[in-house]
């Protein structure tokens, strides 16, 4: 077992008071950076920095990024979310790290969407129904896997469907 435990540390953006979303740090017992590579790999990482060594996943609308002694989450509903999100993560650091042997690690991010192809696909309003300021600012949160195609209410079905087709050859959830 490489990760034995950790510790929770749960706030609310000090940016964004009004913010409805929590963030959440787990400080990790142990150092797992050697597993980075290897669950990237498994796990489809978004981005990958080797130095100083980082991963971040995103999966639900989330982003996740796992240090070798830290894992940061982002946008949680609650504390309770948090600690199933944290505790998946020990499981899959802990299977990843039994099986590494029969894992080739990759060592780079995964190919990400461009902005202007998500932009194109946008009605370019401005509206603000996303919450965001712009439709610039929506394009980079989808890119970021913070926002999807479910998240622009005035987009039109077959635009919907296009930028869902369009985010499905990345790695998003």
């Amino acid at each position: 077992m490489l990760l034995t435990g950790y510790s929770l540390e749960i706030f609310r953006s000090k940016c964004n008071a009004d913010a409805q979303t929590l963030h959440c740090f787990a400080h990790l017992n142990d150092d797992v950076g050697a597993v980075l590579p290897y669950l990237n790999t498994v796990l489809g990482g978004f981005t990958y920095t080797r130095e100083p060594p980082a991963l971040t996943l995103k999966t639900s609308g989330k982003l996740l990024t796992i240090h070798p002694r830290k894992i940061a989450v982002n946008a949680l509903k609650d504390e309770e979310q948090a600690e199933k999100i944290v505790a998946w993560l020990q499981r899959e650091i802990n299977s990843t790290w039994e099986q590494r042997g029969g894992i080739e690690p990759r060592f780079e991010g995964a190919k990400q969407p461009a902005l202007m192809d998500v932009l194109k696909l946008l009605p370019k309003t401005n509206c603000r129904e996303c919450h965001e300021p712009t439709c610039m600012v929506f394009a980079v949160r989808v890119i970021e896997g913070v926002k999807d195609h479910n998240n622009c209410p005035p987009l039109a079905a077959e635009k919907r469907e296009a930028l869902e087709n369009y985010l499905s050859q990345f790695h998003f959830e």
